[in-house]
């Protein structure tokens, strides 16, 4: 017989019939077990948007809008972690084309040393010095050679203003990760976000590279004699509308912006669209406040423009959401007329209606020419024309470095940051620091979970019951308790990260454990087993890590809780109710968790043992494809610990690692 239990705004039905691996299941109208996670996670985020808001409508002096936007940006400035410190640019012009009404120079300069970037330079005629405006470039694979990318620079500089379209890393000539025939081996998203794995455990971020390769390309664009440094304009779409909004808020040189077809409310993202690739997710945005209207309200009351599409997948509500904030924000900083929103009946893309409307927009604030400006028709060039490396790629060039050889010089300082902290840590000053950085909270703060069973059935002389645990309100964590004939008083939990009965056979490891005397209790971890909420390949569940990300709670703390709170529950449920501790087997994802589990609260287990997990998050900084690994890692972490580290906090000898793997998910060597 099923039972029904109502949770919320969730409810599950609990199986007692079907498989025995399955504990929950779904009826008609309600969510699904994989939704659980999600649901769980969009929860926590409407109530702190809510919060958000309620802080907004506080605002009603400009005094207290300079306050915010100062607490804003910089947040903003410590999440995405310190920039590089400039190095010369050793710009070359490497090629001239004609258009009719502009030049277009082809140029390399290096953001950093040995790192390149391959850009074209839209020069006016005329008499200089112009405007300059920065494109930046969405994800389109050919970069700055793409249709809408062209069209922009162009019309731009047949209107007066000068206009600099770079490669952003993974598209055009910038690939970070080619094939053996030189080709890029992935697309512009996933390349990114493979960047975001490695960079996340630094304190840096997808966005920390592209917002400094676009503070450079200003740099490139103010340095030549042609262009009025005073007067410096961005755009761009989709993901160029992302670093438009970055770079309008981070580079106080930009007095005229114009992103487009990205700005709308997180709250819709979260809702309707989910988290976007590495470089749109900022690490605890969405915990602090911050929205996506806030890159509008940061750099206010300089002119900003959002160009929009009524069918976007970012939605027009929001867009339009953020306008009526910005134009009240504009308002009490005494300029109202400085902020506007342009909407073209059309789908994501900036539409010819929308290129001249920000070609206007630029025209007005740099300038000072009030005219509207009717895109023509006229010539694109081939991306071969374009070209500005000998071979097509800057990782061709001699010598180049690539983002991940960065990462992996980072890696080395914070190693040497963290054996002078590790050397004299007290290991409850440890314990307390990490779980700051992981947002992990100690046992006594955890919630008693509430349990309820499932049914039951019988494997041979072993009893199987289904249990479900409701560690949070609405977030459910199914499991099988294994009994023997005869228990012997040993507890074991067992975790696997392939869900709760990949080891559940009859004659499997729980069946040989149990033969044993021990009972075990094998349990889905939150986005393991029943609910799993769907994963990528290579970058695993990366939808709710990122989710869970801007939340400013790690996947591996939801997940290290929930071993938690298991633990201690089970500890207690044997027939004499006296505590006893806990043997943990955990495999695969659920490895990395679990050694935080028992390095931040070891008086409850008695033995761990990991098996099949990565050791250490400077071999995933140190592998530019990490498999599955978003899941893993924590922001921030290798400036203060590694999972060594973690081993280290634990009772001697009570952590076992068994058949380490590499960040690919390979046996390592």
């Amino acid at each position: 017989m099923s039972t029904l239990i109502g949770l919320g705004m969730i409810s599950v039905l609990f199986a007692a019939g079907d498989a025995e691996g399955t504990v929950l299941k779904m009826s008609e109208g309600q969510v699904k077990p994989a939704d659980i996670v999600p649901a769980y996670l969009k929860d926590q985020a409407r109530s702190l948007f809510a919060k958000r808001r309620a802080r907004f409508e506080e605002l009603k002096t400009s005094e207290q809008c300079t306050e915010y936007q100062q607490r804003m940006r910089e947040f903003f400035l410590r999440q995405i972690g310190p920039l590089p410190a400039r190095q010369p640019l050793n710009a070359q012009v490497v090629g001239t084309l004609d258009g009719d009404g502009f030049r277009a120079e082809k140029v390399i300069y290096e953001s950093q040393p040995r790192h390149h970037v391959t850009a074209v330079l839209y020069l006016p005629e005329g008499t200089p010095p112009f405007p300059g405006v920065l494109i930046a470039c969405g994800h389109s694979k050919n970069g700055k050679a793409a249709d809408y990318n062209q069209r922009m620079g162009i019309l731009l500089a047949k209107n007066g203003l000068a206009a600099l379209c770079y490669d952003p890393i993974g598209q055009g000539e910038r690939s970070q990760i080619l094939l053996p025939d030189h080709k890029p081996k992935h697309g512009s998203t996933t390349e990114h976000s493979l960047v975001g794995v490695g960079a996340i455990p630094l304190g840096w971020n997808t966005a920390t590279h592209r917002i400094y390769d676009g503070m450079r390309s200003i740099d490139y664009l103010a340095s030549r004699p042609e262009i009025d440094a005073a007067r410096i304009g961005c755009t761009g779409c989709s993901g160029g509308g992302t670093m438009t909004s970055y770079l309008m808020v981070l580079d106080d040189r930009v007095a005229c912006a114009a992103p487009a077809c990205f700005v709308t409310t997180q709250e819709l993202v979260v809702e309707k669209l989910g988290p976007q690739d590495a470089e749109q997710n900022i690490c605890g945005q969405i915990a602090f406040g911050m929205e996506q209207t806030d890159y509008v309200l940061m750099r206010a009351p300089k002119p900003t423009l959002i160009c929009s599409t009524t069918h976007d997948f970012f939605d027009i509500q929001g867009s339009w959401d953020t306008l009526r904030q910005a134009k009240r924000f504009y308002a009490r900083l005494g300029f109202p007329e400085r902020v506007d929103l342009v909407e073209d009946d059309s789908d994501h893309g900036v539409t010819k209606l929308n290129r001249g409307t920000l070609t206007h927009w630029m025209q007005r604030w740099l300038l000072g020419k009030d005219a509207h400006v009717v895109e023509p028709d006229f010539p694109l060039f081939t991306d071969a024309q374009l070209t500005c490396t000998p071979d097509g790629q800057v990782l061709l060039l001699p010598n180049e470095k690539s983002i991940f050889d960065f990462q992996a010089e980072r890696a080395d300082e914070l190693q040497q940051q963290r054996r002078a902290y590790w050397a004299a840590a007290k290991p409850e000053d440890a314990r307390r620091a990490i779980r700051e950085r992981a947002a992990i909270r100690a046992l006594a703060d955890l919630p008693v979970p509430t349990v309820k069973s499932a049914g039951s059935t019988r494997q041979g002389e072993l009893q199987i019951e289904r249990l479900v645990f409701e560690v949070e309100p609405r977030l459910l964590v199914p499991a099988l308790l294994f009994t023997p004939a005869a228990p012997n008083g040993d507890l074991c939990l067992y975790l696997h990260g392939n869900g709760k009965d990949q080891d559940a056979g009859a004659n499997g490891p729980i069946a040989q454990l149990a033969a044993q005397g021990k009972t075990v209790l094998a349990v889905d971890l939150p986005g393991m087993g029943e609910t799993t909420a769907g994963t990528d390949a290579l970058l695993g569940d990366w939808k709710q890590a990122f989710l869970a990300y801007l939340l400013a709670k790690p996947y591996v703390a939801i997940r290290a809780e929930s071993i938690l709170q298991c633990a201690r529950h089970y500890a207690t449920m044997t027939a004499d109710k006296a505590p006893r501790r806990v043997q943990v087997v955990a495999i695969g994802a659920s490895g990395v968790p679990a050694l935080h589990a028992a390095a931040l609260e070891p008086q409850l287990f008695a033995s761990v043992v990991i098996r099949q997990s990565i050791p250490s998050w400077d071999l995933v900084v140190r592998t530019p494809e990490a498999k599955n690994q978003l899941v893993n890692v924590v922001h921030g972490a290798l400036a203060l610990y590694d999972l060594p580290n973690l081993v280290q906090l634990a009772e001697p000898g009570q952590v076992a690692l068994e058949e380490p793997l590499d960040a690919t998910g390979q046996p390592l060597k």
